[in-house]
């Protein structure tokens, strides 16, 4: 068996694997890169294989980021099964064709600044069309089934506990007499994650490709989130304000009406907590992003994967993701509305990491304005909008618009999609028969390296974090096969745009550093030396500028 490394290498996107055995090539995930723009790139390059070469995919779930390149795969000949679970079959329906009309209108954008410099146009990277054709290609199959891909390879989809349909997949390719077995983690879901049962535990393996998103850290556990929740939605609402949810349109979205469903049943008799729970009530609830509505259906039609505690609710006549006052917004007229209105409101809006849709908007309209709220519940990835905000910048561009962040930031980290440090361990630990070898994907490099070291610590497997491009060949043992050419040509041009992407980057940090240069530090109550220190620094950073320009 060998597995080539083409996404989801030291970064949390693009998620893609090669891997070649028992005669057959096929992917493991073909995501898209979002959220940092020089990476955004790879996506337009050629695949470093051939598309009609591969003999079938392994999907584990449908978020973008390990979905979103299917199109372009069907479209470059492409024309084998993709196996995934029915749910998630039935979210790619909606959600491939949403990246579509996405990439539709992000490439009229940039057409529109090429025509100006004289430029030809660009096609999109796919269309909403192209998305809808390449469905015809998707396999059903059911959780805890082995497949047999022929008589040599055989697959296994088990529950993830990440998202609705999401799996751990384990492949079994039997080559000269002897059968390897890898373990692809896909995205492990956290342990308490509302609806969702808790990730798979698998008994053994020769080879793990696992996630690393929270390898270096635990979550912050927020011990009753939903009355968190409640109390920072009542503190905004008295002051006559908004919250404001970005929130990813699968998952976190159905996640949060489930909770806000649940207020209902939590005990509490003292008056302080009825106003709060009556004032929730009586505020509307607006969930803001078309593909968000069509994936709570989607949600609807799978209830049979909920966790036994949501049947139980199901079964006893009440509908998880419904409650009085909860409206959705499907034109962009009536997503305008929510911006010129005064209403206090709750407004759910994807993209969950701010990148793209509708949230932009809502977060131009809110942020400036101290009596909102801005509501985190997910991921924010390096580099995002989202990430910028949490991370406490006070001014933020959108939409080429300088805006001030004035609004309250929060995040409760309880409704992470992804298990952190502790519960990756669990996974290793439930292992009887232990892997030969863990390679780490789908983490940052700082927390991988902390993830790796603990690994070694405490199990003695030895841990790989591959490079992109990277090939091993897994046999008794790892050989590893170097890097191909291509990747490296790749990476070449990588840095180059990497090198602007930091330029621009630096601009507008030294717009936001003008700002409260004079705002916040030249005020007339402002101390001759503690200016004249801030001036030294100044002529520092013109120096070092001076520097690089020579």
């Amino acid at each position: 068996m060998k597995i080539t490394f083409l996404g989801a290498t030291k970064t949390v996107t693009g998620s893609n694997f090669l891997v070649e055995a028992a005669g057959k090539k096929f992917l493991v995930d073909c995501g898209l890169y979002q959220g940092v723009a020089e990476k955004e790139w790879e996506n337009s390059e050629p695949f470093l294989f051939d598309p009609r070469e591969i003999d079938f995919m392994l999907l584990t779930h449908a978020h973008i980021d390990h979905s979103g390149r299917i199109p372009k795969l069907y479209n470059e000949g492409f024309r084998n099964k993709i196996y995934a679970t029915k749910a998630t079959c039935d979210l790619c329906a909606i959600m491939l064709p949403d990246s579509g009309h996405i990439q539709e209108q992000e490439i009229e954008w940039k057409n529109r600044k090429r025509t100006r410099k004289g430029l030809d146009p660009q096609p999109p990277l796919y269309t909403a069309q192209d998305a809808l054709k390449c469905l015809e290609v998707f396999e059903p199959i059911k959780y805890d089934e082995i497949i047999d891909i022929d008589d040599h390879i055989h697959v296994r989809f088990s529950d993830a506990g990440h998202m609705l349909g999401s799996a751990i997949i384990e492949v079994w390719a039997e080559e000269d007499g002897k059968t390897t077995k890898a373990v692809f983690t896909g995205d492990l879901g956290n342990n308490d994650i509302p609806l969702l049962d808790e990730p798979t535990m698998i008994d053994d393996a020769d080879y793990v490709v696992m996630e690393s998103t929270y390898g270096g850290r635990l979550h912050n556990r927020t011990e009753g989130k939903a009355e968190v929740f409640l109390n920072i939605v009542s503190e905004t609402l008295n002051k006559g304000g908004r919250v404001v949810i970005p929130s990813f349109a699968v998952g976190r979205t159905q996640e949060i009406l489930y909770e806000l469903n649940n207020l209902k049943d939590i005990k509490g008799e003292d008056k302080e907590f009825r106003e709060k729970y009556e004032t929730l009530m009586k505020t509307p609830v607006y969930v803001d992003s078309p593909l968000a509505i069509s994936a709570t259906e989607v949600f609807k039609n799978n209830m049979d994967l909920f966790d036994e505690d949501t049947k139980k609710v199901i079964a006893s006549g009440d509908n998880p993701l419904e409650f009085p006052g909860l409206k959705f917004t499907q034109t962009a007229d009536e997503s305008k509305a929510l911006n010129e209105s005064n209403e206090s409101a709750i407004i759910i809006s994807a993209s969950g990491m701010c990148e793209v849709g509708r949230i932009k908007h809502h977060l131009k309209h809110n942020l400036w304005d101290p009596r909102n709220t801005i509501l985190f519940v997910g991921y924010q990835g390096e580099g995002t909008l989202g990430r910028k905000i949490v991370d406490g910048a006070k001014v933020v561009k959108i939409f080429g618009e300088d805006v001030a962040v004035n609004a309250r930031i929060e995040y409760i980290e309880g409704y992470s999609g992804h298990a952190d440090q502790e519960w990756l361990m669990n996974f290793i630990y439930s292992f009887i028969n232990k892997p030969k070898t863990i390679f780490l994907v789908h983490g940052e490099p700082e927390g991988q390296l902390i993830l790796k070291e603990k690994i070694l610590n405490e199990t003695n497997i030895p841990v790989i974090i591959p490079e992109y491009g990277e090939e091993f060949e897994l046999n008794e043992s790892v050989q590893r096969l170097g890097r191909r050419k291509e990747a490296t040509e790749n990476e070449r041009k990588y840095i180059r745009l990497e090198v602007l992407d930091r330029i621009m980057t630096l601009k507008e940090e030294l717009e936001d550093m003008s700002d409260i240069v004079k705002e916040e530090m030249l005020h007339e109550d402002a101390k001759d030396e503690e200016i004249e220190q801030l001036n030294q620094k100044i002529k520092e950073l013109e120096q070092q500028i001076v520097k690089i320009i020579e």
